[in-house]
């Protein structure tokens, strides 16, 4: 089992690339996120859009955008010291998304930021992250870029974190930093593992 965040991140990228039936997985793990108690009590939501190999979400977005909850997506930005950073847009509908960095479709430029559509971290109730792997305690690995470190450091103690992946991005152990935020539950296409969240961050 590689050892290193370089090794791992490899090796959960060769996983995710071989990876078959990302269609009908990703619809099972995102019917599962959407059974989820907290998720149904839910009123903000943030979803990510999938891109190359990773969960596959815009049938969920489809459909969640006909349900009462608020629905929110990430951009990738920078704050106004330049660091990097993820905006959150309040979708109300698919086509107005346009391909953006990395073709991964996002809320048009000449909007971000604007007041009637960006959401504050401290509003969302669930998040959905996204990851390169995860482990069945919670921890996960991302690109390597810290846009989402950044924005779970910034969210209420009491919104729910939900890792998705693939059962094949899960690894028996994570090596986790002082800055990486573990997940309250992992959930795949077959389970949903309930992890230690940010109370008992290791």
């Amino acid at each position: 089992m590689p050892s290193s965040k370089d090794q791992q991140r490899r090796a959960a990228y060769q996983a995710r690339d071989r990876q078959t039936d990302k269609d009908a997985l990703s619809a099972a793990l995102c019917a599962r996120i959407i059974a989820q108690a907290a998720y149904q009590s839910a009123e903000t939501v943030m979803w990510y859009v999938g891109c190359k190999s990773e969960v596959r979400t815009l049938s969920a977005l489809r459909l969640e955008l006909d349900s009462r909850k608020r629905i929110v997506i990430p951009y990738c930005t920078r704050d106004e010291h330049g660091k990097r950073k993820l905006g959150l847009w309040h979708l109300t509908a698919l086509d107005e998304l346009t391909p953006g960095a990395w073709d991964i479709p996002e809320p048009p430029k000449a909007r971000w930021g604007d007041a009637e559509t960006e959401v504050s971290p401290s509003e969302l109730d669930i998040i959905i992250v996204p990851g390169v792997a995860f482990d069945r305690s919670g921890g996960r690995l991302g690109n390597g870029a810290g846009y989402y470190d950044r924005l779970l450091a910034g969210v209420r103690k009491d919104a729910v974190l939900y890792g998705a992946c693939f059962e094949s991005q899960l690894f028996d152990q994570i090596e986790m930093e002082a800055h990486d935020i573990p997940m309250d539950a992992v959930i795949t296409e077959n389970n949903v593992y309930l992890c230690r969240g940010r109370e008992t961050a290791r």
